[in-house]
């Protein structure tokens, strides 16, 4: 099926009851524009929504509300046996979308986002991660038609969590890349439009299209929701004041779906098992505006070998076995796959495959003989230059050698490989990194401004090992280093391309991937990852083994006890069974092989041989056929019947219409800051591309410095015994020079740096040292302001002395600590005897004194007295002769 694609304006949504009808009352953020939206109670089966698609303003959506509220007066709840099936009126539910409608054996239920949290902003738009969501059953009790099933059904549906890594947006189309989304914005003419053209795609990323598909055609676009599964991750990248976002976005295919052991391979349609579509964006955010903004992306995919094969889990065992359930001498699972990798990415198809070649024993090599055999086969169809170029890595084999670096292995297939795919840019004042090819680049011109650089990325490196978890995991983050320097670069944010491992942006970009890591290997294996990048980098510490081996048993655990349960749950909300009256229910079925392949074969009905590309995405090569469809339709588009519906995203982001603080603004708050989560406390050095000195390091090199002092015979300084700062020893590679915190984006950090660590201090600036005061200054001056806290009011105004005991008192019987009392203490500062410490009798001034003083205040506005003869003669005596005055003075 074909879905639509509409930005939508509906983010609050208020759910009204009666027995006959629910009224959904949905808004914009700033409640300035409403639309209603009507479903029918009185049906048991079927689902009748009435949208008039109007839109509609607050006055007339109270008038609306109050005609409604007076139309179904009554008791509220009314009772099940009232004649009056319109009797009652309540408000029921509080939502911010909907996330579709389903049926089971009953009637259908409504899924309502409940809770949401704000996750990421891409280009001003804000992407929403769910955080709870509530199903209401629809079909009024008096015409319910209760089945036995239905509760079974009902919590199998629920296994799957909404609020577990599902995420929306109302403006933006996270089921598509940040290339397809702004090439609407090419046309010269269409630059400045904000309205959305409608796009005809498959679905492959959002997972509640079957909750939405039969009923999106009978209401506005701006009702529907689409949701992706995966991950989202964003931190800001602080340059000196100037942020630059780095955005991370998994979206998990809802084709061929499931759980580890349960889903391998391909099935018939060429959709792989834990196919995900891995998508790295930085935004130089001073500009926020997508059409107009600076971006740099870069999309990878990960996934199953493309054939027909599984493990035999019966006896669980460390490593099951690898089989290969049917040849498939044609290719033709690997041929789909790689057909809808032309359409989606283009040419070249760079698959990296990091499964074992030799073994004692053959498992792992089984997938590298069907891949490698499966490629060769294809290729023989393809021109020269559209041919699938493979790439084998035996990174276990290179792991367990301790002579040998799989890091730089990796790095030398990532530079190769982003080379030959390039990356996305948009924006103005763009120089490419790296040679752009023929047909990649389109420049836009703007009135008044410079030209708006369109380049493409054209092709896609695809990752795989035999889970897609660990190994492709490390893989995809050294990729990922590599084309983020030239997006830094390509941006004008740094001078050279190559980036540090030890810097604050390589350990952000790191961070990303290993929760992006965890989060797949839980949806997918049930556990966090076994081995992650630390360990490929050969600095993880030891105490991470005992990590590895606890993350192994959770993982055999899940597969062994409720992948079952969780495949079934998937297969349902994806759509993939669907409950019938009369037919064998999900669980009575002895297995789920012939809901994903629509052939038991396995290889379809059309056995293509030679031509099992598609003409169309042939013609479109090296461009991808998805995005050259796009253009089609945006040139036979009937522009004057678009949607009117948009978002404003200053208004959207900001909310001046609301009460907010800017310490609780996403930037401030929430997203991970380069200075305040990664840098330094006392590091000189606030770039964050400069590479720091970790912990392991620090003790690798201070164990160095004490073999080396040991065998000179000079003893061990204190600086060197490889603590922190705080005292404790550290073994961990990701902390920070002189810093006593983890800087991982799961974990707690330490406080945020302040004003006082960001400039250099007054002895540093000025050569000037300024001390605290000593310990007896600072007991007088609390005395001093103790008096006063505790009197409360102030002695102006005292004129006696009985005034000034009755002070006193009450100063001693107040309601404070001892200590408090023992720092109040009077205790006399002068050596009047009127004088206390509160109040001081002036001493008298003799009268030639107050005469100096006096003439000195007269001077000021009689101007000065004239100046004795003896005084002028002395002057001038002076004058004349300094230097023997001087000497005669």
């Amino acid at each position: 099926m074909e879905t639509d694609f509409f930005i939508s304006n509906i983010q609050k949504i208020v759910l009204y009851e009666t027995k006959a009808r629910f009224y959904i009352i949905g808004s914009n953020n700033a409640e300035t524009e409403f639309r209603v939206l009507k479903i029918d109670r009185t049906e048991a089966r079927e689902l009748l929504l009435t949208d008039d698609k109007i839109s509609y303003t607050l006055p007339q959506i109270k008038d609306l509300l109050q005609t409604l509220r007076h139309g179904n007066r009554g008791a509220s709840p009314a009772p099940s046996s009232s004649s009056n099936p319109m009797a009652g009126w309540s408000r029921n539910v509080s939502a911010f979308g909907i996330a579709g409608f389903v049926r089971f054996l009953e009637g259908y239920y409504i899924i309502l986002i409940t809770k949401r949290k704000k996750v990421a902003i891409i280009g001003g738009h804000t992407i929403y991660k769910i955080e709870d969501t509530s199903m209401v059953h629809i079909p009024h009790d008096n015409f319910r038609k209760q089945h036995p099933d239905e509760a079974r059904y009902l919590k199998m549906f629920q296994n799957v969590d909404l609020s577990s890594n599902f995420y929306f947006s109302y403006s933006y189309d996270l089921t598509h890349s940040l290339q397809h989304n702004l090439s609407a914005y090419q046309n010269k003419g269409e630059v400045g439009n904000p309205r959305v053209v409608p796009i005809h795609t498959k679905p492959k990323f959002a997972w509640n299209h079957y909750l939405w598909n039969r009923f999106q055609d009978q209401v506005h676009p701006c009702w529907a929701i689409h949701v992706i599964h995966g991950f989202v991750g964003q931190c800001n990248i602080c340059v000196f004041g100037r942020p630059v976002l780095m955005t991370l976005v998994a979206r998990r295919s809802a084709h061929y779906a499931g759980t580890r052991f349960l889903k391998r391979g391909a099935n018939s349609e060429g959709g792989v098992a834990n196919e995900v579509e891995t998508e790295q964006i930085v935004h130089e955010a001073s500009l926020s505006e997508l059409k107009r903004g600076r971006f740099a992306s870069y999309v990878q995919h990960r996934g199953s070998v493309p054939a027909l094969w599984s493990q035999d889990i019966t006896t669980m065992v460390p490593k099951p076995p690898i089989n290969i359930d049917m040849a498939d001498p044609f290719a033709h699972l690997a041929g789909r796959h790689v057909n809808d990798l032309f359409s989606r990415f283009g040419s070249p198809v760079i698959v990296v495959n990091l499964v074992k070649k030799r073994e004692k024993r053959k498992r792992e090599s089984h997938l590298t003989e069907a891949l490698s055999a499966s490629l060769s086969y294809l290729n023989q169809f393809l021109p020269p230059k559209h041919q699938v170029q493979y790439i084998h890595l035996d990174m276990a084999r290179y792991t367990k050698n301790k002579n040998a670096d799989v890091m730089s292995k990796l790095e030398k297939i990532a530079s190769r490989s982003v080379e030959k795919t390039g990356i996305f840019l948009s924006g103005h004042a763009i120089h490419p990194s790296i040679p752009v090819r023929e047909g990649a680049r389109t420049d836009i011109p703007q009135e008044g401004t410079c030209e708006q650089v369109f380049i493409r990325q054209m092709g896609v490196v695809r990752t795989n090992c035999v889970d897609c978890l660990d190994r492709t995991n490390t893989a995809q983050f050294v990729t990922g280093k590599y084309a983020l320097g030239h997006q830094l670069y390509s941006l004008g944010v740094v001078a050279d391309p190559e980036l540090e491992f030890d810097s604050d942006v390589v350990r952000m970009l790191e961070d990303l991937y290993e929760d992006m890591g965890d989060t797949l290997a839980l949806q997918y294996g049930g556990s966090q990852l076994v081995h992650s990048i630390s360990t490929y980098r050969k600095i993880a510490p030891w105490t991470s083994h005992s990590r590895d081996i606890k993350q192994t048993l959770s993982r055999y655990y899940s597969n062994a006890f409720s992948d079952n349960d969780k495949q079934s749950a998937i297969n349902l909300f994806l759509g993939v069974f669907t409950p019938r009256e009369g037919r064998p229910n999900l669980w009575e079925l002895p297995t789920d092989y012939y809901l994903h392949h629509t052939d038991a074969s396995g290889t379809g009905t059309d056995k293509r041989c030679a031509r099992w590309c598609d003409n169309s995405v042939l013609e479109s090569l090296p461009l991808p056929c998805e995005e050259v469809q796009k253009f089609v339709v945006m040139e036979t588009a009937d522009m004057d019947h678009l949607p009117e519906d948009c978002i404003d995203t200053y208004l959207d982001l900001y909310r001046p219409f609301q009460l907010a603080f800017l310490d609780e603004n996403f930037f401030f708050k929430l997203i991970p800051h380069s200075l305040r989560h990664y840098s330094s406390r006392d590091s000189k050095e606030l770039s964050p591309f400069t590479a720091r000195v970790t912990q392991s390091k620090r003790a690798e090199d201070n164990s160095s410095k004490a073999s080396r002092a040991a065998r000179a015979g000079t003893p061990k300084s204190s600086s060197e015994d490889g603590s922190t700062s705080c005292g404790t020893s550290s073994s961990s590679d990701e902390t920070s020079d002189d810093s006593c915190f983890d800087a991982g984006l799961g974990t707690a950090s330490r406080s945020s740096l302040t004003m006082k660590d960001m400039f250099p201090s007054m002895k540093e600036a000025y050569g000037v040292q300024i001390k605290p005061p000593e310990r007896k200054d600072v007991a007088l001056y609390q005395r001093s302001t103790t008096i006063w806290e505790n009197a409360g009011f102030s002695t102006v105004g005292l004129n006696s002395q009985q005034e000034v005991m009755t002070l006193h008192s009450d100063i001693s019987d107040s309601r404070i600590k001892r200590c408090m009392k023992r720092a109040t203490r009077i205790i006399p500062s002068s050596g009047f005897s009127l004088d206390t410490s509160v109040r001081v009798t002036p001493p008298t001034v003799d009268r030639a004194s107050r005469a100096k003083y006096e003439a000195h205040v007269l001077c000021g506005a009689n101007g000065p007295r004239p100046c004795l003869a003896k005084d002028l003669s002395r002057y001038r005596e002076y004058f004349r002769e300094p230097r023997q005055f001087t000497r005669h003075k």
